[in-house]
């Protein structure tokens, strides 16, 4: 059985048997078969057919082994050594590193070899082309890439095609319990902002809500603060986008004041020399309660946030990109005029631009309105049931005052955090 004692893990084994059966066998004395005393009664059927069974037998008990605890370690020390890909913080890309995580470990149950004896770079890289492959209909084309590097057996090959077919029906079920749970969500935004908009309140139901919710905006981005000062915001966007660990001072005397959500993202982009820069893409909304009718005074308070960023030199590289949101029900004439005057640029909702800084002005309509744009597609194929939401309020006897709007916030963030 020295084909499972491998020194690619700790499975040190042996494997006693006592029969009669082997009563009748002659041992061999020929030193050329090395430590195997059978070796004459291979063609033996009952002693192949036991073979057979013995090492299908010590395979699970390997397999089990390594599930135990020596995968979980493998895949510790990956993250300890960071050669795992750059996952971003948000719910999609966790997804994306857990059918990752799943992989590497029942490869490693199936095949340990495939990981013995690889440098740190070629872990990354190795990982890296997992990852990649995992993201495209080519996953399954995995199996020829671990056949480059061992030898399968016709039992581990089954194996790891069940476990890549297995993982690419559990990350389709993931999403499409990811796309169902947003779905709720806004169906319970929709409640809070426009059926309970008379107790609804900024501070303690929106602002919840959307810090919980803040993939409305973009799946890519990071949450880097929400209702925080500018003090505590710029070290916190520093510490993402640059990771700057130290407390960050301002000087302005406006840094008390408090930006409702801020995210940012850094990603490459190509230019004009054949090389890259990291261009860095930031986003501040200032949410309304649903009762607000964004005009003037809105607006400029969300310019105020743009001065602010724009006379602060820790936030004015030329490869920093701001855009400014500004979020209620309804939008008043001042507002429809700035949409008049910047739609040449084709951008929608766009109510001012300049340079590097741009503002936009969005009814909470407008922000479902896109999301179920982009997702139309599966939420037709899911037929989700808009209606159910409401029926489970009424079910809960929820109804028109502020312990509703406080109910449906609670939910939103407990979906949310599932």
């Amino acid at each position: 059985m020295t084909s499972y004692n491998n020194n690619a893990i700790d499975f040190h084994h042996s494997v006693f048997i006592e029969s009669d059966f082997f009563n009748a066998f002659e041992l061999s004395n020929d030193e050329s078969e090395g430590d195997d005393l059978f070796s004459g009664n291979k063609n033996n059927k009952l002693f192949k057919a036991l073979m057979s069974d013995l090492n299908e037998y010590l395979f699970r008990k390997q397999k089990d082994f390594i599930r135990g605890n020596a995968a979980e370690e493998l895949v510790q020390r990956f993250e300890t050594k960071g050669v795992f890909p750059k996952f971003a913080n948000n719910k999609y890309d966790l997804e994306r590193k857990k059918d990752l995580i799943n992989v590497v470990k029942e490869l490693y149950c199936v095949q340990p070899k495939v990981f013995k004896g690889l440098g740190k770079e070629q872990e990354k890289t190795f990982l890296g082309f997992l990852n990649l492959l995992l993201d495209t209909d080519e996953r399954e084309n995995i199996l020829e890439i671990v056949e480059g590097i061992v030898q399968l057996t016709k039992e581990e090959r089954s194996e790891l095609v069940s476990v890549l077919r297995k993982s690419s029906f559990s990350k389709i079920l993931a999403t499409i319990k990811l796309i169902e749970n947003r779905a709720k969500v806004v169906a319970l935004l929709k409640t809070l902002v426009f059926e309970l908009k008379k107790f609804t309140t900024e501070r303690n139901h929106i602002q919840k809500a959307i810090e919980e919710s803040y993939w409305l905006f973009g799946e890519q981005y990071h949450l880097a603060s929400a209702d925080q000062n500018f003090q505590q915001l710029l070290g916190e966007y520093l510490h993402i986008i640059d990771d700057v660990k130290e407390p960050q001072k301002l000087k302005s005397y406006d840094w008390k004041k408090r930006p409702d959500i801020f995210m940012c993202r850094k990603r490459n982009i190509p230019d004009t020399h054949d090389s890259e820069y990291e261009l860095e893409e930031n986003i501040m909304v200032e949410l309304k309660r649903p009762t607000v009718i964004i005009g003037k005074e809105q607006f400029r308070q969300i310019d105020d946030y743009l001065d602010f960023i724009m006379k602060e030199e820790q936030f004015n590289s030329q490869t920093r990109r701001w855009k400014f949101y500004v979020i209620s029900n309804k939008v008043d004439d001042y507002i429809d005029k700035q949409y008049e005057a910047f739609k040449d640029k084709g951008k929608r909702f766009l109510v001012h631009q300049a340079g590097k800084y741009e503002i936009y002005a969005m009814t909470w309509d407008d922000l479902f309105r896109t999301f179920e744009i982009k997702h139309s597609y599966l939420l037709e194929k899911l037929e989700f049931d808009k209606n159910a939401i409401k029926e489970e309020l009424q079910l809960k006897g929820v109804k028109l005052d502020v312990a509703s709007s406080n109910g449906v916030t609670k939910q939103i963030i407990d979906i949310s955090e599932n």
